[in-house]
């Protein structure tokens, strides 16, 4: 299993990213052009996604922009046909969010996949990121909405230990702008004999919110 590419001259930059695959009874090779064939640090991982005890490929291919996100497929190959199980612009369409910043430094993230609602405590930012949104009893001065990025991380990790994995997806929350990160939305996907659903969906705030 193979991901073959064009580097651009004095760059990392790499284009015309092909999955190729070669049958090891007959040697002959088979050639997929990925949907997003560009980018960077294009990687591959080889593991059973799909409990038919048939490795599957997942490709990853970093996109270059501000936000860190990716292009992420999973194929099968299996009597020599090629199926593509996952999608990364597919999933970034399904998994869609509102994050509205609200009174009493909260944020509320809505999960509209799943109607689900999380509130996110930015009360520890500090004194001068909050003041310029909050009055001093807690109001908001205006309305503002932040963001859910697409896709920045899609982790294999075989939870039961059953030699199947599960997909861990990444996005990140962000506020007034990119760099106001507030936290991930941590979606865990299993395949379900005809695509991977969610299984799991968690809101985690990492390090310091200072």
């Amino acid at each position: 299993v193979y991901l073959t590419g064009n580097r651009i001259p004095d760059a990392s930059f790499i284009k015309d990213i092909t999955l190729v695959i070669q049958d090891g009874a007959t040697g002959i090779f088979y050639s997929m052009p990925l949907k997003e064939n560009a980018g960077y640090n294009p990687s591959l991982f080889l593991g059973d996604f799909t409990e038919d005890g048939v490795d599957d490929v997942l490709i990853s291919i970093a996109t270059g922009g501000s936000g860190g996100t990716y292009y992420y497929y999973i194929y099968s190959f299996i009597n020599n046909m090629a199926q593509l199980l996952f999608d990364s612009d597919v999933y970034n369409q399904q998994y869609k969010y509102d994050v509205t910043y609200k009174d009493n430094y909260r944020v509320e993230v809505i999960s509209k996949n799943n109607n689900t609602k999380y509130l996110i405590d930015i009360s520890l930012k500090g004194p001068e990121y909050l003041d310029e949104i909050y009055y001093k009893n807690g109001k908001l001065k205006n309305p503002i909405s932040g963001w859910v990025d697409p896709i920045s991380g899609l982790f294999p990790i075989d939870y039961n230990s059953d030699k199947v994995y599960e997909l861990l997806a990444y996005q990140q929350i962000s506020g007034r702008y990119h760099a106001d990160s507030l936290g991930y939305v941590l979606n865990t996907l299993r395949w379900k004999g005809y695509d991977f659903i969610l299984e799991r969906q968690e809101v985690a705030i990492f390090g310091s919110q200072v």
